[in-house]
């Protein structure tokens, strides 16, 4: 999604990721893993500008929304100006850009990703909602059902560009689920709606069910969401004031014994109706700066719009966690990589 410069509502297989090292790309900061805290769980190795401002292949690098482990082992970069690229999983350099569209060759708004088992991309684009099955060259192969009520008005209930911004397959690879980035009309209580589909014959998918989950505050959307494999998410929510700059924070949440939201027409804060159970990981605000600038007012300078996100590997009990910013290919924001350890104990 793209933030505007006023007060903005900001209202994507693991398997393959273990096989990762820890990617050791251009640091602009230290490579300490001891005092980098940002809370008791979260912690930031460095941080990446790199690719700010670059271009491949004709390309501009930027505008990410959506990171993913490609079955190589290099990171698939979703760019949302329908672009995806294949980035060293070590160097962060480009290897690859492929370019996407829909059905009749339009740019498409792509902000969710996630790689399925033979290799193929699931892929949002925010602006119907919609989720296409594309090869590796870029070619559509199917296209999944959308619940009615998630479409934007007037088909749905749903808000322009706060649809679908996270992708991600739950342990085992038979359910997926995206996530709304805010909440649709009529939903008053302020919960925004996760939606799963279940794994058909021919590697299709049907609408499953539906959870619900509130972000923090109005102001704050969910930008992406990436499943663990005890079926647990991580989640971030995200938003952005004009003259304050970016909130980043990473929560821990539990879908498992949430109410399955997708025959309530409208959620009003009824009672009854068990949310997504989350607990806070960390304030990306709270991470040590590690020497970084920002080209606009932010609490952290550390801090963008940070978008992206995908679970690279474990370590010594740490998932290793990279997060990407999207910088709108907008002078005064930075496309940032960000490599954190996050500790998800205990369960709930």
């Amino acid at each position: 999604m793209r933030l505007r410069t006023v007060l903005a509502t900001a209202t994507a297989g693991l398997a393959a990721a273990t096989c990762i090292t820890a990617a050791a790309g251009p640091a602009n900061a230290s490579n300490s893993r001891t005092s980098n805290a940002c809370s008791s769980s979260v912690s930031i190795d460095r941080f990446s500008d790199a690719l700010d401002k670059t271009t491949y292949d004709g390309t501009f690098v930027g505008n990410f929304s959506a990171l993913a482990v490609d079955k190589d082992g290099s990171i698939a970069a979703l760019e949302d100006r329908s672009s995806l690229f294949n980035l060293n999983a070590k160097t962060l350099q480009p290897k690859r850009v492929v370019p996407l569209a829909d059905e009749n060759g339009a740019a498409l708004d792509s902000e969710g990703l996630a790689i399925d088992r033979d290799g193929t991309r699931l892929i949002t684009s925010e602006t119907e909602p919609s989720i296409r099955r594309y090869s590796r060259d870029g070619k559509i192969l199917d296209r999944l059902p959308v619940p009615s009520s998630l479409l934007v008005a007037p088909a749905g209930r749903a808000v322009s560009n706060l649809t679908f911004e996270g992708l991600t397959l739950l342990p085992g690879g038979h359910t997926l689920l995206a996530s709304m980035e805010g909440p649709i009309a009529g939903d008053t209580s302020g919960d925004v709606r996760f939606q799963t589909w279940t794994r058909t014959k021919g590697d299709h998918f049907k609408p499953a069910a539906q959870y619900a989950y509130k972000p923090d505050a109005s102001f704050l959307g969910v930008p992406e969401v990436q499943a663990l494999p005890d079926g647990r998410l991580l989640v971030l929510e995200r938003g952005f004031t004009s003259g304050v700059g970016n909130t980043v924070r990473l929560y821990l949440a539990d879908p498992r014994h949430a109410t399955d939201t997708s025959g309530i027409d409208y959620l009003t804060g009824q009672p009854g109706v068990r949310l997504i159970k989350k607990t806070l990981l960390a304030d990306i605000a709270d991470c040590p700066s590690l020497g970084a600038t920002a080209k606009q007012p932010q609490p952290n300078p550390l801090l963008d719009n940070i978008e992206g996100m995908v679970i690279t590997g474990k370590e010594k009990g740490a998932y290793k966690v990279l997060l990407v910013s999207d910088d709108n290919q907008n002078a005064v924001q930075t496309t940032r990589f960000y490599y954190l350890r996050v500790r998800t104990t205990p369960v709930f």
